[in-house]
């Protein structure tokens, strides 16, 4: 959730001069403040790390005034992927420019202001004071994933020690067990433990508190799964919960999202759970992304395929009778055959027309056949008559909004969770799926 966090009262001071940060963060929102990590004895005295309008800004203020800060040239605004952020803070530092450092990716970054601390000053983070993950001082939350978050209290270490450049793929990639010292307050936490996300794994015990509602997402800087594209989108919709749920809030007017990812060939599945029907003429199914008309409705061009809550489908701005219709609560599937180019559809489990997703090039009960040599998202749109249509969808987290699936169904591939059985032979659409 927006306002969710995590909390912890040191129970002594550490190392004031030198400490490091590691993490990997996938953004899901943009703009505005997003404070990622800082301490907080006081509304006037505080060291912060965050999101700045898409910048990254670092500042200690002591009494309401700025002691010093610091402030990236570049904006960081891919929802779509992860970034590896390296926050090397070590004040020893004869040369000014060497007492904050940051890396993203393993690449050091430029500083657009750059008013370095003073020799040897001990900072306001790693003291015995309230320390915050994913807030500021009472608002500024985080939008966002957030996996591997190491600080090391009293080392300045290298991005090297936490990632490195993938042999075959030249991609940075995580070190999961890098051989580093956590100091006096240092900690590691892996969330990867649904039940205590706040658990930390350094072996100094010092976990941490979880205020509100935290899910475990499958995504992660190994696996990224699509998500709904918040950079191609219109304005006047929502995209929240890790841009995985869809609100239209534009009165008289359709609205059309579509999947961060997209693929040529390969067989994908993804779920889509009506949580308010809202409105009239809603489409779920597939699209061309380089086609989308984000004004309109998923049916409306060759482009688009679209199921329809009155049982009809579209394409080409062509509807005919087909399938069941559905409602609020129902959970619609899409299984989308880009190798023998076949569009299936099912309801809360059942496939319609008999469709059977796994009868290759006789498409047996297929609602399309799709175009060649396209590149296919998945996708929907709405229209908000009234009502705000609300749709969560699910590519392979586990979660509708904030709800775990109630049951997960079988997956072959063993790549996300979903509520129902995944078709022999399809996968999630993600990094895993697409070099499968």
């Amino acid at each position: 959730m927006a306002s969710a966090h995590l909390s912890r009262t040191f129970d002594q001071v550490g190392n004031r001069t030198t400490w490091t940060l590691s993490v990997w963060i996938k953004r899901t929102g943009i703009g505005g403040q997003q404070n990622f990590f800082g301490s907080f004895p006081q509304s006037t005295d505080y060291e912060r790390i965050m999101f700045n309008n898409d910048k990254i800004y670092i500042a200690e203020v002591a009494g309401g005034s700025t002691n010093w800060e610091c402030e990236t040239s570049a904006v960081y605004r891919d929802t779509s992927g992860w970034y590896h952020l390296v926050l090397r803070h070590d004040t020893t530092q004869a040369t000014a420019n060497d007492r904050i450092r940051l890396y993203m990716n393993g690449v050091q970054q430029t500083f657009a202001t750059n008013t370095q601390p003073a020799q040897n000053r001990g900072t306001a983070i790693n003291t015995a004071d309230v320390h915050k993950i994913g807030m500021g001082n009472s608002s500024e939350y985080t939008d966002c994933i957030m996996a591997h978050f190491h600080w090391c209290d009293g080392q300045s270490y290298a991005p090297t020690e936490f990632g490195e450049t993938d042999s075959t793929t030249g991609i940075w990639k995580p070190k999961t067990s890098p051989s580093v010292s956590y100091g006096t307050n240092g900690f590691f936490l892996k969330f990867d433990n649904s039940a205590n996300m706040g658990l930390d794994s350094g072996g100094g015990s010092h976990n941490w508190t979880t205020n509100g509602t935290i899910i475990q997402a499958k995504d992660t800087p190994s696996n990224v799964f699509a998500c709904l594209n918040r950079l191609q989108r219109y304005d006047d919709y929502n995209l929240t919960l890790i841009n995985n749920r869809f609100t239209n809030t534009s009165a008289a007017a359709h609205r059309q999202v579509h999947s961060t990812l997209s693929a040529l060939s390969g067989k994908y599945y993804a779920e889509v759970k009506v949580t308010t029907l809202g409105g009239t003429y809603p489409q779920i199914g597939v699209i061309n992304p380089d086609k989308a008309v984000f004004t309109s409705y998923l049916g409306n061009t060759d482009s688009g395929y679209g199921y329809l809550s009155n049982g009809n489908k579209q394409y080409n701005n062509s509807a005919e009778s087909w399938g069941d219709t559905y409602t609020t609560n129902d959970i619609i599937g899409i299984a989308m055959d880009l190798d023998n180019h076949k569009l299936y559809f099912s309801k809360n489990g059942t496939f319609q027309q008999s469709g059977d997703p796994t009868s290759g090039s006789t498409g047996t009960g297929a609602a399309y056949s799709l175009a060649t040599g396209v590149f296919y998202s998945f996708g929907q749109s709405a229209y908000d008559s009234g009502t705000d249509p609300v749709y969560d969808w699910n590519f392979g987290n586990g979660y509708f909004g904030t709800t775990a699936v109630a049951s997960a169904g079988t997956n072959a591939s063993g790549n996300g969770v979903f509520e129902y059985d995944v078709p022999a032979g399809y996968t999630a659409l993600s990094t895993k799926g697409l070099n499968t």
